[in-house]
């Protein structure tokens, strides 16, 4: 079962963030051999997403993997609540969402 984590995202700003993928153990979960996905989407069944950029940390032994997304996707957004999940999948194919929740989009202010 997927972790959960809700975000906050800044609209019109680069956002990053980092998380933890653990062993129900609580100990980092090794990464070597995995690759990262994660999107975005208005609601579970929207047809359109936004893709995250995913980064397995240099030591994939960490567990640790980055989340980006640039000041352009993030403008591009409409201001609201999202849903993401990030899923990480194997070199033998099998994939395991790790992380889900809440994607809240807040409002810029300043504009260029």
């Amino acid at each position: 079962m997927a972790t959960l984590t809700n975000i906050f995202i800044d609209q019109g700003a680069d956002f990053s963030t980092t998380v933890t993928i653990t062993e129900t153990d609580e100990n980092a979960f090794n990464l070597s051999d995995y690759s990262a996905q994660a999107q975005l989407r208005k609601t579970y069944d929207s047809l359109t997403s936004v893709d995250f950029s995913t980064t397995i940390a240099a030591d994939p032994l960490s567990g640790l993997i980055s989340l980006e997304l640039t000041s352009t996707q993030t403008a591009a957004l409409e201001a609201g609540r999202y849903v993401y999940d990030l899923v990480i999948t194997s070199n033998g194919g099998q994939k395991t969402r790790v992380i889900e929740g809440i994607a809240t989009v807040l409002p810029s202010v300043s504009r260029s």
